[in-house]
């Protein structure tokens, strides 16, 4: 077991309607005028952001609105907030969405509230010194951006998607009503289930330090998040269902199950960062695509905890070898991933690649994490190749 710090300052209010308490909870952090940072149209459509500005304006607080975040969400709109909340004199910032217009106004808080470019955040050459205030009111469970210090930006120039953490970007407040989820196609609800497990899964599968409280918690998480999106998959508006991922999504990556290891593997995420860069594909499809190869190249060298995944997590039987066990829990996890209907390879994610592309993603990823990376096993550039090329 190792030291750790968990930090967790976002205030969450949950249930049903509890978007309209989005004024007061603008007041409790000293909002005057918000910045309303959203994504497609289906916010609209939806009349959910009509609900959230008539709550504004009934409550005297004044709103300026910025739509456009996209899956994978883009520098170029990053910097067209932050010279419109300097233009407008916002001092609040309200991400209505899911993973990208949360992220996306993450990165607007980070370069309004510092000098310089900001996407030298996401390019590791400084680290920021503070952050608008953010608050969140979440419509799709996934990315976990809600309680996070993290967000995911690409910089359209070089198809380059890079993650930054830090604590300043934590959000003040997310409402979570899991009955804004329901509108989701069923493709989106399976991409925020697998994205959620991968947080966990991330780490989970480490070489470095575990706690039997953090296991048991990270291990009834990834079973409450499978059962339910198996409902899910036959019942869409099942609001318990959708409560369950809800708030799993957040706890999968507000540090909880990473407490007393060596702070996780990761390798999955960034190998998908440069799918999703590189084909701007949904960030949950990339992230099952690649898993199952990632597995089978490092399993040996963490079979302890793949062994314990298969039995505790997979529920396979205690049969075999060890090495053997911890294969059928990569199978089982991969049926999984077929019953909801996502990808286990790049042909089933549906995207053309080329063996350039695959060596460029691979010296892209391994410049992206310094050289190499890895709990379950360090990865360099060629491992890394390898992974890409047993995905095919």
């Amino acid at each position: 077991m190792f030291g750790f710090k968990y930090y967790t300052p976002t205030k969450v209010v949950f249930g049903k309607n509890t978007e309209l308490k989005v004024a007061e909870l603008i007041k409790e952090f000293k909002g005057t005028k918000v910045l309303i940072h959203y994504g497609g149209g289906s916010v609209v459509r939806s009349g959910l952001l009509k609900r959230v500005t008539d709550t504004l304006d009934a409550a005297g607080i004044a709103h300026v609105v910025l739509g456009g975040a996209v899956p994978n969400p883009h520098l170029s709109l990053v910097y067209e907030g932050i010279e419109l909340v300097k233009k407008e004199g916002i001092d609040f910032l309200l991400a209505v969405g899911g993973g990208s217009a949360i992220d996306s106004a993450k990165a607007i808080g980070y370069g309004v509230a510092n000098e310089g470019d900001v996407w030298d955040f996401y390019d590791y050459k400084r680290q920021a010194e503070g952050a608008l205030p953010l608050g969140v009111i979440l419509t799709i469970a996934a990315t976990g951006s809600e309680m996070s210090d993290s967000s995911v930006i690409t910089k359209e120039e070089g198809l380059v998607k890079r993650g930054y953490s830090s604590d300043f970007g934590r959000p003040k407040f997310a409402i979570m009503n899991p009955e804004l989820t329901m509108t989701l196609p069923d493709y989106q609800t399976a991409c925020g289930c697998t994205d959620i497990m991968m947080h966990t899964m991330e780490r989970y599968f480490t070489n470095g330090g575990n706690m039997e409280i953090t296991d048991a918690l990270a291990e009834g998480l990834l079973k409450t998040v499978k059962k339910n999106a198996l409902i899910l998959a036959k019942d869409p508006k099942n609001y318990d269902a959708r409560a369950e991922v809800m708030w799993a999504g957040s706890l999968a990556h507000n540090g909880l199950t990473g407490c007393g290891n060596d702070g996780g593997d990761w390798m999955t995420h960034k190998l998908e960062h440069e799918l999703g860069g590189l084909y701007d594909v949904a960030h949950g499809a990339g992230l099952a695509a690649i898993w199952g190869s990632w597995a089978r190249y490092v399993y040996k060298n963490c079979l302890h905890r793949f062994k314990k995944f298969a039995l505790n997590v997979m529920e396979v039987e205690a049969i075999g070898t060890d090495e053997e066990i911890a294969l059928k829990g990569i199978e089982a996890m991969e049926d999984f991933y077929r019953e909801i209907k996502m990808p286990t390879n790049l042909r089933e994610l549906g995207v053309k690649v080329t063996e350039e592309d695959l060596e460029i993603m691979a010296h892209k990823c391994a410049v992206g994490v310094g050289g190499a990376m890895g709990s379950a096993l360090l990865l360099k550039e060629e491992d890394m190749l390898k992974i890409f090329e047993m995905s095919m």
